[in-house]
């Protein structure tokens, strides 16, 4: 049976929008001084925010009720890679993490009131949130059954008391979704205000990344009263829901990185053909040439892994396996890709005289968040022994 990859009309004219508003709206933003060591401040992500909303690319993820283009997750793929291409488009887009995220788990699991508090003003691009989930040792990273932020019940109100790290945009978020064990019931979803009483942001962490607005806290709750109504979905279902959100947040952490890793490809090949080194253009040196050649193959192959992941998920499975698969392909061939870009670039990929250095210190982390690639291939590596190759309805704990 013949394969059709060719993009439909309707998402084809899409893509190209979106490639040229990222070009034209977006890149020059890139030399902004509001892009600091914590990331793009709120004031710079406020312009971006409204130039995607004038263009009428806000939030294409999330449901038409809530001002979005409801895109499938292979029309994700097409488009979150041409946002990517710049470290502004997803914030420009609002489809940045951790909101994206965040917004596909309300709009899965939310009451409709809490839809109307949390998930719209996110979907509009008004607040932003958080997810709190990893936590400094002894507690829950890669292994999430070592959860030790407890939330007891307390008359209509839960009382949290822990301690968070890594939690990408706290800075400057207007909500939280908590992941607490919840005594007897077992893990369990929060959302609070993030100016409640008893949420203190302790300090950010500086880290080689610097492209997610609000940066990387260290988050603590001292005896934090969440309201029963705002638990998220069921109590004891934290991390069904962690796998609901986090199987596709994987896949789009990919096609965003993905766009990077192109455009890393591009700066290298314009280099590659105006530099000249004994006698030639340097890509006409086999050395190079070939480490040209080798990152379109990467590329190549990520976008299949990315794509096949989406169908998956557009028929409404889980795709743990796919997702899995696919964040330790794409992370490690678009780390190759842009290691190739550097050194062709030589002294100018390890400045900020392109993009492409910036991209590499951003892109290296993508191998650790939302699991670092060990883990993922001992979950891959366990579901083969047991024999479990195809993707599955539902699942009820973490891998």
């Amino acid at each position: 049976m013949a394969v059709d990859f060719e993009l439909p009309p309707d998402l084809a004219a899409l893509q190209t929008r979106v490639r040229a508003f990222v070009a034209d709206q977006i890149v020059p933003f890139e030399a902004d001084p509001r892009r600091t060591a914590h990331g793009p401040t709120d004031d710079l992500r406020g312009d971006l925010i409204e130039r995607a909303r004038s263009a009428g690319l806000l939030s294409p993820h999330v449901a038409r009720e809530y001002g979005g283009l409801a895109l499938s997750h292979v029309a994700r793929a097409v488009v979150f890679e041409e946002a990517g291409y710049s470290p502004l488009g997803p914030i420009a887009l609002n489809v940045a993490a951790p909101d994206e995220g965040n917004m596909h788990l309300l709009e899965a699991v939310a009451t409709p009131a809490q839809k109307e508090r949390w998930l719209r003003p996110l979907a509009t691009g008004t607040v932003r949130s958080c997810f709190c989930m990893t936590e400094p040792a002894p507690g829950a990273g890669s292994d999430p059954s070592m959860l030790n932020t407890t939330a007891e019940r307390d008359g209509d109100s839960y009382v949290i008391n822990g301690g968070k790290w890594f939690i990408t945009g706290a800075h400057g978020a207007a909500f939280a979704i908590i992941m607490a064990d919840a005594k007897d019931s077992g893990a369990t979803m929060f959302v609070s205000a993030m100016d409640a009483t008893g949420i203190v942001l302790e300090r950010a962490m500086r880290s080689l990344d610097t492209c997610f607005t609000g940066g990387h806290g260290v988050v603590r709750f001292e005896g934090l009263r969440v309201p029963a109504t705002d638990v998220l979905g069921e109590v004891g279902k934290g991390f069904h829901y962690a796998q609901v959100r986090l199987s596709p947040a994987r896949l789009t952490h990919c096609m965003r990185w993905l766009g990077a890793a192109r455009r890393a490809q591009d700066v290298a090949i314009e280099y590659a053909r105006r530099r000249h080194a004994f006698g030639k253009p340097l890509g006409e040196h086999e050395g190079v040439g070939y480490m040209l050649a080798d990152n379109e193959m990467d590329l190549h192959a990520a976008r299949l892994a990315i794509w096949h992941c989406a169908w998956v998920l557009d028929r409404g499975e889980l795709a743990l396996h796919e997702s899995s698969r696919a964040k330790v392909i794409v992370s490690e061939a678009t780390w190759r890709v842009v290691d190739r870009c550097v050194q062709i670039l030589g002294g100018q990929g390890v400045t900020d005289e392109t993009i492409v250095a910036r991209i590499f210190a951003d892109l290296r982390a993508f191998r650790i968040y939302d699991g670092p690639s060990e883990v993922h291939r001992f979950s891959i590596a366990r579901r083969i022994l047991r024999g479990r190759r195809s993707p599955e309805k539902s699942e009820a704990k973490a891998e």
